[in-house]
């Protein structure tokens, strides 16, 4: 948590989920995450990696898609999310899976940061 509240203090930190707006507001709520907006594939009426959806959530907060950061574990997501001039951030999610599980790799794709948590992506974007 210390990671997303140092880049909160910064950024505006935004969900941008595949899932129902309120499954993920129940879990911010649940996880105690500190998001500043929830944003939902339901609001775009298509699911990532549609184009629609980054463009929509870029839109909602007004930001130009080259001013936003997409932050995800999935190579897809980014991918999706540079197509539509995001910048990126690969975080891997290590847990994702379970106990014993194993987190989605890169699979030698470029991002414009790679970092193993939101500690070390906050120090690399200057939190």
């Amino acid at each position: 948590m210390e990671g997303l509240g140092r880049l909160k203090r910064r950024f505006i930190l935004a969900t941008l989920s595949n899932g129902n707006v309120a499954l993920m507001v129940n879990l911010a709520k649940h996880a105690g995450l500190p998001w500043d907006a929830i944003l939902g594939a339901e609001i775009a009426r298509a699911y990532k990696p549609d184009a629609v959806v980054y463009d929509r959530a870029a839109e909602l907060l007004d930001l130009a898609p080259g001013a936003s950061m997409m932050v995800a574990a999935h190579p897809s997501d980014l991918a999706g999310a540079a197509g539509r001039g995001f910048r990126t951030a690969f975080v891997p999610r290590p847990a994702e899976h379970g106990p014993g599980g194993t987190a989605e790799a890169p699979h030698g794709r470029k991002f414009d940061v790679t970092a193993k948590d939101f500690c070390e992506l906050a120090a690399k974007l200057g939190c």
